[in-house]
C-alpha cells in the first residue's frame, strides 16, 4: 500500500498539477493540506473522476485539510483535533481506512517568533500529543501525516544557523518531535534515509529549488504497530520543479501489512 502527504498550496489553482502527480504516482492513501478553499469549493467531480473518493474539511483562504482513498472505504472520525471547542482553523482530519487510523494534519506555522501566533502552535502541539498518546494506548495502527511544520534537525534544513528563532525550528517545537518519536512514533523516511540530505519544501524566493536550498516539514509518522512494515519511501521532489506547482513536494512510503 503506498501512502502519501501533499501540501497542495491551493488545490483548485494547482488542480492540474495534483491530477497529474496522482495519475504519475498512483498513491492508494493521500493527506492534502492547504486546500485553500471553502467546503462547496472542493473539487470532488474531478477527485472522482482521478479514482479517488474523498472526505475533506474546507476553509475560506487558508488553511484545510482532506483525505483520498482509491479503493479503499474512508470512515471520518473527527474533523478537528480534540482540546479546544473555539479553535476553528480547519488543520486536523481523521478517518479509518483499511483498519489503519489516519491522522491528517497541518500543524500551524507559528511565525513571528515570540507571539500569539507561536503560542497557538505550542498548544496545538500538546493537543496533538495527547491524542497520539491515546492512540499508543489504545494499540491502535496508526499513522500521522502531513505538513507538521517542523523542522526536526540541523540535518534537515540548509543552513540552520539562519533558523534558530524561526518557528518551525525553535527548540521547543523540535524537542515536541523528539518526544514523539520516544513514545514510539517512527519518523519513516528519515528511517528510511539515516543520512540523506532530504527536503520537502523550498520557498518561492531567491531560486531555493534550483539551489536545493530546502527543508524537511512533512512526515509520515507509524505506530509501533504498523513500523515493521514499512519497506520504502521517499519525495517526489521533481514536481516541485513542474510549472505551477507547490512549494512543497509530495512525500510517500510503501506499507506491508500484516494480513
Amino acid at each position: 500500500m503506498k501512502i502519501a502527504t501533499y501540501n497542495v498550496n491551493g488545490v483548485n489553482g494547482r488542480l492540474p498539477v495534483l491530477l497529474q502527480w496522482l495519475k504519475e504516482a498512483q498513491p492508494d492513501i493521500v493527506c492534502l493540506q492547504e486546500l485553500k478553499a471553502p467546503q462547496e469549493r472542493f473539487p470532488i467531480n474531478e477527485i472522482n473522476a482521478a479514482g479517488y473518493e474523498a472526505i475533506w474539511n474546507g476553509q475560506k483562504s487558508w488553511n484545510g485539510v482532506a483525505i483520498l482513498s482509491k479503493g479503499y472505504e474512508i470512515t471520518e472520525v473527527q474533523r478537528s483535533l480534540p482540546g479546544d471547542p473555539e479553535d476553528i482553523q480547519s488543520r486536523y482530519l481523521e478517518a479509518i481506512i483499511d483498519q489503519m487510523v489516519i491522522c491528517c494534519l497541518y500543524l500551524p506555522n507559528g511565525n513571528p517568533y515570540p507571539g500569539p501566533k507561536f503560542d497557538y502552535k505550542l498548544s496545538w502541539i500538546k493537543r496533538l500529543k495527547k491524542r497520539t498518546d491515546e492512540l499508543i494506548k489504545m494499540e491502535l495502527p496508526a499513522i500521522i501525516i502531513g505538513d507538521f511544520n517542523i523542522i526536526p534537525t540541523p540535518f534537515d534544513v540548509h543552513k540552520p544557523e539562519r533558523w534558530e528563532n524561526d518557528a518551525l525550528f525553535r527548540s521547543e517545537v523540535r524537542k515536541a518531535y523528539e518526544e514523539l518519536q520516544k513514545k514510539g512514533w517512527l519518523d519513516s523516511i528519515r528511517t528510511l534515509f539515516p543520512e540523506e540530505k532530504i527536503y520537502t519544501f523550498w520557498d518561492y524566493l531567491y531560486k531555493a529549488y534550483d539551489r536545493d536550498a530546502g527543508i524537511r516539514l512533512d512526515h509520515i509518522l507509524l505506530s509501533p504497530y504498523l513500523a515493521s512494515g514499512l519497506k520504502s519511501g521517499g519525495v517526489d521532489k521533481h514536481v516541485r520543479g513542474w510549472e505551477k506547482t507547490s512549494d512543497h513536494a509530495p512525500v510517500w512510503i510503501e506499507l506491508e501489512k500484516d494480513q
